[in-house]
């Protein structure tokens, strides 16, 4: 249904989201962060155009967002969720740059976010589970090849 959407009024508004980190935020100026980034990327793909991306920058701010225990966070300083191996990687994904983490170290991170008795993932080990980070944490494991798991579109 895009014909009922002024596609190019949209496309030039995330562009107007861009920062000099390569990221997106919310709103011109708004400080870069993964789960924006991702409705941006995906956005622009659906508009079929991801040629306004600096996929070089975005590709590094992306890839630094994969932390010591190999998990990612959303933006700097942060610590690491599960919910992230979706937002981050799918972003990588959609540009071509999915090999640009530590794949084995962030299927580790999932993994150690699972209830290891009832099952359901996570934000971080040890914490409750939800739906919100178990339905994240299984399409992170998807885009990773994880076996048994259907491919999951990062769009």
């Amino acid at each position: 249904m895009l014909d009922m959407v002024d596609v190019n009024l949209a496309v030039n508004h995330i562009a107007a989201c861009a920062n000099f980190d390569g990221g997106y935020g919310a709103r011109p100026g708004a400080e870069s962060h993964a789960g924006q980034i991702f409705v941006c990327l995906a956005a622009l793909s659906i508009a079929g155009r991801l040629d306004l991306v600096n996929r070089d920058k975005l590709s590094t701010w992306l890839s630094e967002r994969q932390v010591e225990g190999g998990g990612l966070n959303g933006r700097p300083e942060k610590l690491e969720d599960a919910c992230y191996s979706w937002w981050v990687l799918s972003s990588l994904a959609m540009i071509g740059r999915a090999h640009w983490i530590n794949g084995k170290k962030l299927q580790d991170f999932i993994l150690k976010c699972q209830d290891p008795e009832r099952g359901g993932i996570a934000d971080r080990p040890g914490d409750m589970v939800d739906v919100f980070h178990t339905v994240f944490g299984i399409c992170g494991l998807s885009l990773l090849g994880y076996p048994g798991l259907e491919a999951v579109d990062s769009v």
